[in-house]
């Protein structure tokens, strides 16, 4: 008998939305003490400032607004698991623009608030069925405000390793959809069920193909944490370094996820 098709994950709106809104919220509290050295600070974006990163925060909103200017797309042709592979060849585009908004907008802490007020006007105006012509197709306003936890606290994390001492904290709900997001789309990258990742508190999934796995410990095990999950799923570190520095434990001969990683970049 071949195995019962995996359910595709729910996410509730009014929760989402808040997590945004929350993680959104204290990057904002953060950024706007920062001085103009910390602002100047180099980041491990490439060339990127702390200035340019923040600016580019608030683009997370922003494409919202940028979406749904552009025409409704007549049907979805898209999935919410393919958006972190998809969002690759959209990174020069998005360098320039980040660059071109911090120099635009001195005053950021004004910039980042009227962001929000557009990103809140825009969603109390179209219902969460409303489709937006994203990277990764056609997809449902509902389904790209998911994608905007990943990008928070992704930079919420690029900014704390930039600036010592902020410490920027991450929303609960933000930290755990977005890793969720991200260990479904693992998933769907290599489908089977020969290994169980396991990041806890927040998800479990199995994947890569091989013998299934039905009773007791699972052969093939990985395990780490939330933040370990999203630097390896975004590239900000490699799978042999978190191997070496023990930041995730792998245990079984299907346990390498090192050729599946990272799903962005």
């Amino acid at each position: 008998m071949p195995p019962a098709k995996k359910r595709t994950r729910s996410y509730d709106p009014a929760k989402t939305r808040a997590a945004v809104l929350a993680q959104f919220g204290n990057v904002r509290q953060a950024v706007r003490v920062l001085t103009p050295e910390q602002l100047a600070l180099p980041t491990r974006l490439g060339d990127w400032t702390v200035r340019d990163l923040v600016a580019h925060t608030g683009m997370a909103l922003a494409a919202v607004s940028r979406l749904l200017g552009e025409p409704e797309p007549v049907r979805q042709d898209g999935r919410l698991l393919d958006w972190p592979s998809a969002i690759a060849a959209d990174a020069p585009a998005i360098a320039d623009t980040a660059r071109h908004l911090a120099e635009q907008h001195p005053d950021l802490d004004a910039h980042l608030a009227d962001v929000e007020r557009r990103f809140l006007a825009d969603l109390d105006a179209h219902p969460g069925t409303r489709l937006l012509p994203t990277s990764a197709g056609a997809l449902p306003l509902a389904d790209y405000v998911v994608t905007r936890t990943v990008e928070l606290v992704v930079h919420t994390d690029d900014l704390n390793a930039a600036v010592p001492g902020l410490e920027i904290p991450y929303d609960r709900q933000a930290l755990a959809a977005a890793t969720r997001l991200l260990a479904d789309a693992l998933a769907a990258r290599a489908p089977g069920g020969s290994t169980e990742v396991r990041i806890p508190p927040y998800a479990v999934v199995q994947c890569v193909e091989g013998p299934r796995h039905t009773r007791g410990t699972p052969p093939n095990v990985v395990e780490t944490d939330p933040l370990t999950w999203l630097r390896l799923a975004t590239g900000r570190l490699t799978w042999q370094d978190a191997v070496t520095n023990a930041t995730v434990s792998a245990s079984g001969e299907r346990a390498d996820l090192g050729r599946l990683l990272p799903l962005m970049s």
